[in-house]
């Protein structure tokens, strides 16, 4: 490691151009990797697995990093405004046909009540307050008809989160009480699934405290899951919380589910603050125990369903997220470095495509005007345009109009999105995620829950 840092940080010093610094900047994500062994807070097997499938394929970049370096810089000019043209492009036309597909149907059929499924609406809650408290009389305003609200107190630290759920018991909502998960299962996903077992309903849905409902939400999610035939709908809420740094990270965490061309890789976008899923198709993809260390559960299910056309991923003024920027920060870091796979390449190469695919073309329009390369000039502004537009459409499906700041605030996103990710990977691999009072590392990466004794092993 040290000796390739050394290669690295001379190469650049005796020749400084954008590919040394690529080559520098692979070599430390090598170097993180391998620190990973010297950690040693993971299990051998997994351990090993993971460390020399990371070191093979950065090795390969770095390969092609110097292989790039004997191409002509003319050549490399119009390689970079060719990829950067043809990513704005993609990420455009992705969030536009998103944009159309997540528009919330107009039902062309009036459900009575004996037409509508029953549902059970299962609540997760720990150490819980106010929050709790408005997203279930929400939901006890609803007009649906045949409603059933679960609420499981996940082992609460206070006396109030059992309090308030007890206190809402002559309305109708059902105490589960919850039990430690084990080391092999999330937290959530335990709690999960001794709500769908409790579940009565031949639907379930499944939110977060932080969740709120116009009084006919609950009656529209389930009639446009039946207009539209579909076995699970997952709901893109209207953001009430517009505070500037909440507007650097939700409309971030939008973007990734929404500007992605998801369907080329058969991941269906999916948010976990509102999920509606028959249970017989909960019951079939296996439920939770399927997902157990799973950062994102309801991903496991939307791919479930859409291999027959039986998912939808839909946008609703019904349904509302309060969720605070400190929340969001939180949420960002918990799920951010396992939804890619928990793999320090992918970190690498989504950081270098955001930097150079997103921000890059600013810097490239700059550098082609003062060297009057007036073709990438023109490339670049085009992509930055394109890719602004693409920003401000997520950011009008997230609150409903376009806010003034994110007309200027991509880069500072993208910013933001670049730092939480590497604190997440930091995070993950050599401290604790802690969320509701848990450490999550330990079913996500394998961790050891008590590092083996050393000293009594050698002996």
């Amino acid at each position: 490691m040290i000796t390739t840092a050394m290669v690295s940080l001379g190469l650049l010093f005796i020749h400084p151009r954008v590919w040394t610094a690529l080559l520098l900047y692979s070599t430390f994500y090598r170097g993180f990797n391998l620190s990973r062994i010297v950690k040693g807070r993971i299990h051998e097997g997994y351990l090993r697995r993971v460390t020399l499938r990371t070191s093979v394929l950065i090795i390969v970049g770095q390969f092609l990093i110097v292989g790039t370096m004997a191409v002509s810089s003319p050549s490399r000019w119009f390689v970079l405004t060719v990829l950067q043209l043809c990513l704005a492009t993609t990420l455009l036309l992705s969030t536009i046909r998103h944009m159309r597909t997540t528009r919330e149907p107009v039902l062309t059929k009036s459900y009575v009540d004996r037409d509508l499924p029953s549902l059970s609406v299962a609540i997760p809650a720990r150490n819980e307050s106010e929050d709790l408290e408005e997203c279930l009389q929400s939901l006890l305003a609803n007009n649906y008809p045949k409603l059933e609200i679960l609420v499981l107190d996940d082992c609460s630290s206070n006396a109030k989160t059992p309090e308030i759920i007890r206190s809402f018991a002559h309305d109708g909502v059902r105490f589960v009480a919850g039990s430690e998960p084990e080391t092999t299962w999330l937290a959530k996903n335990w709690a999960y699934e001794r709500l769908a077992e409790e579940a009565n309903g031949e639907l379930i849905l499944f939110c977060g405290v932080d969740t709120r409902f116009a009084p006919d939400g609950l009656r529209t999610l389930v009639a446009n899951l039946i207009e539209k035939d579909k076995s699970m709908v997952s709901v893109l809420p209207h953001n009430e919380n517009i505070g500037l740094g909440a507007q650097l990270l939700q409309p971030m965490r939008y973007a990734w589910e929404l500007s992605l061309p998801r369907r080329l890789f058969q991941r269906p976008p999916v948010l976990s603050t509102c999920w509606l899923i028959k249970k017989s198709l909960l019951v079939s993809a296996g439920s939770f125990k399927a997902v157990s260390r799973s950062v994102v559960p309801e991903s496991h299910f939307a791919r479930s369903s859409s291999v027959h056309d039986g998912y939808s991923f839909v946008r609703s003024n019904a349904v509302v997220s309060r969720k605070s920027a400190y929340e969001q920060r939180a949420t960002a870091i918990r799920t951010r470095y396992p939804q890619l796979h928990r793999r320090p390449e992918l970190v690498a190469l989504l950081t270098l495509m955001e930097v150079v695919g997103i921000v890059g073309p600013i810097a490239l329009a700059v550098t082609a005007g003062l060297d009057r390369h007036f073709l990438a000039l023109f490339i670049g502004i085009v992509s930055y345009i394109m890719l602004t537009i693409g920003w401000l459409i997520v950011n009008a499906m997230t609150y409903g109009k376009v806010l003034p700041f994110s007309l200027v605030n991509l880069p500072l996103a993208i910013a933001t999105d670049v730092t939480l990710m590497h604190y997440a990977m930091f995070k993950y691999e050599f401290s604790d995620v802690i969320w509701k009072g848990r450490n999550v590392c330990i079913p996500v990466m394998h961790v050891m829950s008590r590092l083996p004794d050393v000293t009594a092993s050698s002996e």
